[in-house]
C-alpha cells in the first residue's frame, strides 16, 4: 500500500495537469445593454453557448438609459457595455478612459426606416425648413437619434438652434405628441411604429436614409484598465461576437426571439421590426465619422485619436 498510494497520487496529479485548460473556470463578464436589437449578437452568444465555448461566463443585463453605461463601466458593475458612439465619445471627451472592444451594429439601407421624426397627424410640417420654430421631443439631448436628426437639419440648410428641442422619454412620446405639447418627436421602433399605427402621427422624414452605410450605431466598450488587464477575455469576447453576428444577420427571427427574452419586449411587437445589422468590425475611419459629426455640432472639446480608442 505504501508504494501504491504515491503512484495513484502521481497519476492523479498528472491527469489534473493535462486537463488544466478544461478544468479552468470560465472568465466571468457582465455585459450591459439597453433595450435594442443592436445587442442581438450578445444575446445570441449567450443563448447559443458561443461565449461558453470560448471560455467566457457572460451575464447579460438590461441598462435603462444608454448614458448610464460609461459610469457603470468605470465602477466595474459591468465590464463591457453597449453605448452609442455619441455617448461613448462624449464620455471619453469628458475624461473617462474607455476603449472599444468590438463593434456591435452599424447603419444599413435595409434598416433605414427603423427611426425617424414623427409629426402630429395633419401637421403642415413636410420639410427640414418647416421645423424652424417648432418644438421637437427627443430621447435625450446629445443622444444618438437627436445627433443624427440635427445632422439631417444641417445637411438641409437648417440651423438647429432655430429648433426647440425638449427631452421626451420613449414611453411618453405618443401622449405628448397627441396632446400637442410638442410638434414632433424623434423616435425609433417599436415606439415609432406604435405612434403611426395608432393614428397619432405620421413620419415626416426617415433621416437615417441620408447616412452612409457601415457607420456604428452601438459598439461594445470597456474601461481601458480592464481591457489591458484581460487581453485573453477581450479576444474571446470579440471572437464570440463575430460568430454570433453571423447568426443574427442570417437568422433574424432567431435574433428577435433572443432579444425578446432579454428585453422582455413582446415578440409580437418585435415581429414587424427590422433587426439592426450586426457588425463586429469597427475601423478608426468609421468611428472618426462620428467624431466629425459631433465636432460640427460643437459636442466635443477636442478631437480624439480614434485609433487609440479601439483596443488591439
Amino acid at each position: 500500500m505504501r508504494t501504491f498510494v504515491p503512484a495513484v497520487a502521481a497519476a492523479a496529479v498528472a491527469t489534473l495537469c493535462m486537463s488544466g485548460f478544461a478544468m479552468a473556470a470560465d472568465a466571468k463578464v457582465t455585459v450591459g445593454c439597453t433595450a435594442t436589437t443592436d445587442c442581438a449578437s450578445a444575446a445570441i452568444a449567450v443563448e447559443d453557448g458561443i461565449f461558453k465555448k470560448n471560455g467566457l461566463d457572460v451575464q447579460l443585463i438590461l441598462i435603462g438609459l444608454n448614458s448610464n453605461i460609461p459610469a457603470a463601466l468605470l465602477s466595474n458593475s459591468i465590464q463591457i457595455g453597449g453605448p452609442t458612439p455619441s455617448v461613448f465619445l462624449q464620455a471619453v471627451d469628458g475624461g473617462l478612459d474607455l476603449v472599444v472592444v468590438s463593434g456591435a451594429s452599424s447603419t444599413a439601407d435595409s434598416t433605414a426606416e427603423a427611426a425617424g421624426v414623427v409629426v402630429a397627424k395633419g401637421s403642415s410640417i413636410k420639410t427640414a425648413e418647416d421645423f424652424i420654430g417648432k418644438k421637437v421631443g427627443a430621447p435625450g439631448i446629445g443622444a444618438f437619434l437627436q445627433v443624427l436628426f440635427v445632422k439631417w437639419l444641417m445637411d438641409n440648410g437648417v440651423d438647429p438652434k432655430q429648433v426647440n428641442f425638449v427631452e421626451v422619454t420613449f414611453p411618453t412620446m405618443n401622449d405628448v405628441l397627441k396632446s400637442g405639447a410638442v410638434d414632433a418627436v424623434v423616435s425609433a421602433d417599436p415606439i415609432m411604429s406604435r405612434i403611426i399605427s395608432s393614428g397619432t402621427g405620421t413620419a415626416a422624414a426617415y433621416f437615417l436614409k441620408s447616412l452612409p452605410e457601415k457607420r456604428p450605431q452601438i459598439l461594445y466598450a470597456g474601461s481601458r484598465d480592464w481591457a489591458d488587464a484581460n487581453p485573453d477575455t477581450v479576444v474571446a469576447f470579440r471572437k464570440s461576437i463575430a460568430e454570433a453576428s453571423t447568426v443574427v444577420n442570417g437568422q433574424p427571427d432567431k435574433a428577435k426571439a433572443a432579444i425578446s427574452r432579454f428585453t422582455k419586449i413582446s415578440l409580437d411587437v418585435l415581429s414587424s421590426m427590422k433587426v439592426a445589422v450586426a457588425d463586429p468590425n469597427l475601423t478608426p475611419e468609421e468611428l472618426g465619422w462620428w467624431v466629425d459629426v459631433m465636432d460640427k455640432q460643437g459636442m466635443l472639446q477636442s478631437k480624439p485619436d480614434v485609433a487609440k480608442l479601439i483596443q488591439k
